[in-house]
């Protein structure tokens, strides 16, 4: 009875490491998804693709194009408007080179302190 109680904890631990550590040996090397807004690769992403932006359109700003990564490559993503935001400003999707990888932050509203100030 012993042997098949240890035989039945050695499996599940078995099945559960398993779990945790494939995800990490699957994922490429030069990827890493984190509970970050972006991700962190190790291939950095192509020269932008400059794209006309169009004619103002009240009460919306134009989110700018950007290189987003799908899977195994960079995928260019066209620029689209976004419904404006009183009191804040939008902070295109960019790539930073952080300690040695390339590290993409998302698009996102930022609190206009100029505006705030007035």
């Amino acid at each position: 009875m012993m042997t098949r109680s240890l035989i039945t904890v050695l499996a599940a631990a078995a099945i559960s490491t398993t779990a945790v550590v494939a995800p990490v040996i699957l994922t490429p090397a030069a990827a890493q998804a984190g509970m970050s807004l972006g991700v962190t690769i190790g291939v950095p992403p192509p020269a932008p693709v400059y794209e006309a932006v169009p004619a103002p359109r009240p009460g919306y700003v134009w989110a700018p194009g950007y290189w987003r990564w799908e899977g195994w490559r960079h995928v260019w993503v066209p620029g689209y408007w976004v419904v404006a935001r009183r009191g804040y400003h939008w902070v295109p999707d960019r790539w930073a080179h952080i300690d040695g990888g390339w590290h993409h932050e998302r698009g996102h509203w930022d609190y206009d302190y100029a505006y705030h100030r007035g």
